[in-house]
């Protein structure tokens, strides 16, 4: 039978997934596809899920934290963090239990452990959304204090309006989470102030196309250590792989 997987996000106006699935089965030779959902709200995610083609999806933005209330089940991670980015539909004849995985969190915190100086103990985070609480999770998991930004923040975070040099100084980690720069929004950039900037610096950016977003080039330009978003996209659905091929993981 074949069996299909997907993303499930909006809008989906250029996907790494589809294409990476659909690559990685072919090369493999599976009899499984991978789509695009692209829905402007959640009214046919239960179509979608009940569809017993269907085994499979990654979720995107805006809806990481929404469908929490549509599963039967989620890990630990997702208990945590309060996001997912993975489901896993596991089907017996006309019943199924779709469970909801966060495999995001992972592949930041691999990718990120690769990139930085041991000696950084702080990060900002800007943004408040379901990618941000992953890499919260994250950097908690590394040892390090996070602080998000936020155009509307919430009890413990605070205002890009009160950026400072002083808070600048001391976290010398920057991870953008929001979509501002994303393709084909290229001219957007969030707004920090880049000027107290210096070569001690990381700016991680999860966006990915473009490959370099002016976030990131502006940090360049102070000499800071800079990394886009793919690297943790490929580690993510290798993960998600996994779990849909109901593999052995540990994360």
């Amino acid at each position: 039978m074949e069996k299909i997987f997907g993303l499930l996000g909006h809008p989906l106006t250029h996907s790494f997934s589809e294409k990476y699935f659909n690559n990685f089965f072919s090369l493999n030779k599976m009899p499984f596809i991978y789509k695009n959902f692209d829905l402007i709200n959640l009214n046919k995610l239960m179509e979608i899920i009940e569809n017993k083609s269907v085994f499979g999806l990654n979720i995107t933005i805006p809806y990481k934290e929404k469908i929490i209330d549509y599963l039967n089940k989620t890990d630990i991670h997702v208990d945590n963090i309060g996001a997912v980015n993975t489901v896993l539909i596991n089907r017996t004849g006309n019943s199924f239990t779709s469970i909801g995985y966060n495999t995001d969190y992972y592949a930041f915190q691999l990718s990120l452990s690769k990139l930085i100086n041991p000696a950084i103990k702080y990060a900002l985070v800007l943004g408040s959304g379901g990618a941000s609480k992953a890499v919260v999770y994250a950097l908690n998991n590394l040892n390090i204090k996070s602080l998000i930004v936020s155009r509307n923040p919430s009890q413990g975070q605070i205002h890009y309006s009160e950026l400072s040099k002083q808070i600048i100084k001391q976290y010398l980690l920057i991870v953008n989470t929001t979509p501002l720069g994303m393709y084909p929004d290229i001219n957007n950039f969030p707004d920090i102030p880049y000027k107290y900037l210096t070569k001690e610096h990381t700016l991680y950016d999860l966006i990915y196309n473009p490959e370099e977003t002016l976030f990131l080039k502006h940090g360049k330009s102070r000499k800071t250590k800079i990394k886009n978003g793919l690297e943790m996209l490929q580690l993510q659905a290798q993960l998600s792989w996994k779990i849909w091929n109901k593999e052995e993981f540990l994360f």
